[in-house]
């Protein structure tokens, strides 16, 4: 059913952190295990846009489950008013609502009361907050009125785990309902990403209880203590790796459809209550469920001593990186608002000396970046730059346009008698005005581009060059620098380049601010 597969234990912690309490996310696949512990929620949902770029280019199946639930007790919705269905209308008034900040400051605890003054005028149906500063409709303890304020406290899944904690609870031990609120925006964004959307799914609100055959990532809510695990510290890490494997192990012998389905004696109101608005945890088939073994990983490897000893937090590898390329390259003649994206040239291509070749034009960096907040598409000359590219970052919904396989192509490039590359440039020029172009292969399409322009076709925001190659890269990218007429553009002189940097260009203008 699946190529890959991701578990992601959540936090929703105020400060970055690591280690025990804090996001771990172990990634599966053909080619073994990644695990990864990042300090913040900002760069958890990078990495795991990152991760799920290449397989999904490739047209594998992804898996990827969070350790917090997707939905609350039935009547939330109604209660705040929202229209729609109700968990998608409680998904995006979340989503509308928090903010959440790259250091992981965040205002749950504000965005709670405020939904408690809409659904009661007072501290319910959220709980659990710092004593101070004091909130008129969020209180620091259980308030136990669920029953007679008509909100359940549970939901119908809640009532099949031993110690599943209420999704109203915001502080203190198992307090899950923290979780929620920052992580139902950030499966949001990765479900919402277009280089995916349309591929996408979330089990069971968009599936129903059953494995979606069409989509080729599927989001799901996963309870991690319902796996057995071994003695591996900390114990988040150990149950993301747990629940990966036994999700992989049990796709090879055919066995994981049955996990999809719920429990089969549930009636028909109760699955339109799971589909529609509460949501369920993959795995429980059963009530009083007990925790599924699982052999450790470590077992399975061997002892400890016989991996290789190389640094693994994604965290301080970026941290080092950056601090060599800033050891080993001349970074004081570019702009500063250029040196990010310098930076991740060099740390793209792996070699500091690249950046000896970048140029660019006045002010490009501040015009990519108001076009990409403006939501202005990103044209791209290859499928292999539009992979590269991390919707994620995006404060807008920018598409990522690529005409390379249009069934026009192939005609218009013999009409013109040039390359297919050169030729999709023709079908951009809906789409040019204000844009950001990113070509990381094809000197030729950076020629016609270019061509377009002078003849009369509208003007980009921002060109980033990086054509690559010994015919014709060089020659293109010194009539980019050259061209003038008000194009803003940065570009890299010389036959490197390639895909990889296009897209890195892309990010870092999509990173920094």
């Amino acid at each position: 059913m699946f190529d890959a597969f991701a578990m992601v234990d959540w936090s929703a912690a105020n400060v970055p952190r690591t280690g025990r309490d804090s996001i771990w996310i172990c990634w599966h696949d053909s080619a073994g295990e990644r695990l990864v512990n990042p300090g913040t929620r900002h760069q958890a949902r990078a990495l795991l846009a990152d991760w799920l770029a290449e397989p999904l280019a490739r047209g594998e199946r992804v898996l990827i489950g969070f350790d917090f639930p997707f939905g609350y007790p039935a009547g939330f919705a109604a209660r705040l008013g929202l229209p729609g269905p109700p968990w998608r209308a409680v998904w995006e008034e979340i989503a509308r609502l928090v903010k959440d900040n790259e250091d992981n400051s965040n205002n749950r605890f504000d965005v709670a009361a405020a939904m408690n003054e809409r659904i009661s005028g007072d501290k319910f149906p959220f709980w659990g907050c710092p004593a101070r500063p004091a909130r008129n409709c969020l209180g620091p303890k259980h308030h136990r009125s669920h029953e007679q304020n008509g909100l359940a406290e549970r939901r119908l899944i809640d009532e099949y785990m031993a110690g599943a904690q209420p999704c109203w609870k915001l502080l203190g031990a198992g307090s899950v309902g923290g979780q929620v609120l920052t992580g139902i925006p950030v499966v949001r964004a990765l479900r919402k990403d277009p280089r995916w959307c349309d591929k996408a799914a979330i089990w069971p609100f968009e599936t129903g209880l059953c494995p979606s055959a069409g989509a080729h990532v599927v989001f799901a809510e996963v309870y991690p203590s319902l796996w057995r695990h071994g003695d591996e510290k900390p114990k988040d890490k150990a149950q993301v790796r747990a629940v990966v494997k036994f999700f992989a192990d049990r796709d090879h012998a055919g066995d994981l459809a049955r996990f999809f389905a719920g429990d089969p004696d549930l009636t028909r109101e109760q699955r339109y209550r799971v589909e529609s608005e509460e949501a369920w945890t993959l795995g429980v088939i059963a009530r009083a469920q007990r925790p599924i073994p699982v052999r450790s990983a470590t077992a399975e490897r061997g002892q400890a001593d016989d991996r290789y000893a190389y640094l693994r937090d994604p965290a301080e590898i970026s941290r080092r990186s950056l601090a060599l390329i800033r050891a080993e390259a001349d970074l004081t003649r570019f702009p500063r608002e250029l040196r990010p994206l310098a930076l991740r040239l060099a740390h793209t291509a792996g070699d500091s000396a690249i950046v000896d070749g970048l140029a660019w034009s006045p002010g490009a960096v501040a015009a990519g970046r108001r076009a990409l907040a403006a939501g202005a598409p990103i044209l791209v000359d290859t499928a292999m730059v539009a992979a590269g590219i991390s919707g994620a970052r995006f404060a807008s919904d920018n598409a990522i346009l690529c005409a390379l396989r249009d069934p026009r192509t192939a005609e218009l490039a013999t009409a013109l008698g040039t390359t297919r590359s050169a030729a999709a440039v023709e079908l951009w020029r809906p789409y040019l005005a204000g844009a950001i172009v990113a070509i990381g292969n094809a000197p030729t399409a950076l020629y016609h581009l270019l061509e377009i322009i002078a003849t009369g076709a509208a003007k980009p925001a921002l060109i980033l060059g990086f054509p690559v190659g010994f015919v014709g890269a060089g020659e293109a990218k010194a009539a980019l620098a050259a061209f003038g007429r008000g194009v803003a553009y940065i570009t890299l002189h010389g036959r490197r380049g390639g895909s990889a940097l296009a897209a890195a260009a892309v990010n870092a203008l999509a990173s920094t601010g």
